[in-house]
């Protein structure tokens, strides 16, 4: 892929939507919960991520210093604040990143299709809390899974087949609502090995509609049995009375429940529904089954989204959408009276097509969808998983030699050389913006040579000087923020026009 040398700057974080919101409204926003919950104050991640947040993309809180050894132009990429809720900025790094490791370094070339289990209100609650009992319900679903290729296999004449599977935990809906959920690619087949000879793959045909019910219907009761087990009374409603989150905390179990049935929790409007621009109220709400999908008491299976072995682009490109950040800058602009506007990607059945939020309001869902720190996101399972035997076999599986991903940590010192063949962990920032963006950041715009990483500024009294020597105002800050707009909430709809 050619390269482009355009005139790339760091965002301008500081004028745009999610950061203005969040620092001017987060102490009257923590009082408000611990108000809420009599006292009792939110988790300290969640207020950290929001603390940590404001510090992204500040080039006065510090930054990376690049120099063209040709020219001496410069270049000051600030920091991040590598979160994992709600930052639009690190999620899409985050994405770009896992989305290249999964296609580069673990998904073999074989055929991939999307399995993607919704989960009962009342069970979306208990697991975005509780992550141990979060992965026990996903082993379940993935025991289900795993155990129906072998199954089908075994229909075909295979008798020893073994298929594996990646799974992304997102805890996030499209209208920011706490929605935990399991997007699962699997094998579609199933990989045999035979008496000295080598490793083989034997693609299976897809499911029917009548297997994803089969399938749906045995998750169900497994998970059901999973809650009995652990202690949850399931035979009324499918409603476990125990409460682990509001005994832990308060503050976020409030917060939590709101956000999954749509509601807002705290402020004036506490109780209300969030509300929605567009939506016609005389709409017919229709479920539509389409092929590959069913629905059960609260459980949702789709798996009608399929990648042939060859198509590695629509495969990143697939696993993107898995990994991708629960929210997007350009969807969100505020409003003349300071509330935030948040447009759809598509429209809901209702006719809904924008959310609109008070400060507050917009702030306790970011809350309700900060993952708890240090859990895995990103499992997998089967000939996946890290200590499968054939694991090493599966993930090279159909590589020609030559196919070698671009070095996954080549430092800004490093030439830019996409034939390297070393295969590290981490990928480059400059790596990632060629990857996701066909941008080469480390060219220089002035003479075209290379710029080359000289020092990380940290010290407050260095970074002042090196800002006003190298004339901030005019090249990061002398933009004017995003427009806002003022929308009218009775004819808001025309927004779209």
């Amino acid at each position: 892929m050619s390269l482009s040398t355009v005139d790339y700057r760091p965002r301008d974080v500081e004028h745009g939507v999610l950061y203005r919101v969040i620092d001017e409204h987060l102490d009257a926003f923590l009082d408000a919960a611990t108000h809420h919950a009599d006292g009792s104050c939110l988790p300290k991640f969640v207020e950290q991520e929001f603390r940590d947040f404001l510090t992204c993309g500040v080039l006065r809180l510090g930054f990376a210093r690049l120099r063209c050894s040709d020219c001496a132009f410069e270049r000051l990429v600030p920091f991040s604040c590598k979160g994992r809720g709600f930052c639009p900025s690190c999620g899409g790094r985050r994405m770009t990143e896992y989305a290249a490791r999964l296609v580069d370094g673990v998904l073999p070339r074989v055929p991939v299709r999307q399995w993607v289990l919704s989960l009962p209100h009342r069970l979306r609650y208990l697991l975005a809390w509780d992550h141990a009992l979060s992965r026990a319900v996903l082993a379940v679903y993935v025991r289900v899974l795993l155990g129906f290729q072998r199954r089908r296999a075994r229909r075909h004449g295979i008798s020893d087949g073994r298929s594996g599977c990646v799974t992304v935990i997102q805890r996030f809906g499209g209208g920011l609502n706490l929605n935990v959920h399991f997007h699962t690619l699997v094998l579609d087949g199933v990989f045999i090995e035979g008496a000295g000879a080598p490793l083989r793959f034997r693609p299976l045909p897809p499911p029917t509609d009548k297997e994803i019910g089969i399938v749906l219907a045995m998750i169900d009761t497994r998970v059901r049995r999973l809650l009995q087990r652990r202690g949850f009374d399931t035979s009324g409603a499918d409603l476990p009375q125990r409460d682990p989150v509001a005994e832990e905390s308060p503050a976020l179990a409030g917060i939590s429940s709101a956000s999954i049935q749509g509601r807002i929790a705290l402020g004036r409007r506490a109780g209300a529904r969030v509300w929605r621009v567009g939506e016609e109220p005389d709409a017919p709400w229709v479920l539509l089954g389409g092929p590959r999908h069913a629905h059960i008491a609260g459980f949702d299976l789709h798996a009608n989204v399929a990648v042939p072995a060859a198509d590695r682009a629509r495969l990143e490109q697939l696993c993107r959408y898995l990994l991708r950040p629960a929210v997007a800058q350009d969807r969100l602009r505020l409003m003349g009276d300071g509330r935030v506007l948040l447009t759809l990607k598509t429209a809901w059945a209702d006719g809904t097509r924008h959310l609109m939020f008070e400060p507050l309001e917009f702030l306790e869902k970011l809350a309700a969808i900060t993952p708890r720190p240090r859990i895995n996101l990103v499992l997998y399972h089967g000939v996946l998983a890290p200590h499968a035997h054939w694991r090493a076999l599966v993930v090279a599986y159909g590589a020609a030699r030559a196919e070698v991903p671009v070095p996954a940590s080549l430092s800004a010192n490093a030439r830019d050389d996409a034939t390297a063949t070393m295969k590290l962990r981490h990928w480059a920032w400059a790596n990632l913006m060629r990857r996701a963006f066909g941008i080469d950041v480390l060219a220089c715009l002035r003479c075209g040579g290379r710029l080359r990483l000289i020092a990380i500024i940290d010290d407050a009294k260095v970074i002042d000087e090196i800002l006003a020597s190298a004339g901030r105002s005019a090249e990061y800050v002398d933009r004017a923020p995003p427009f806002t707009v003022s929308v009218d909430t009775n004819r808001a709809a025309a927004i779209d026009a």
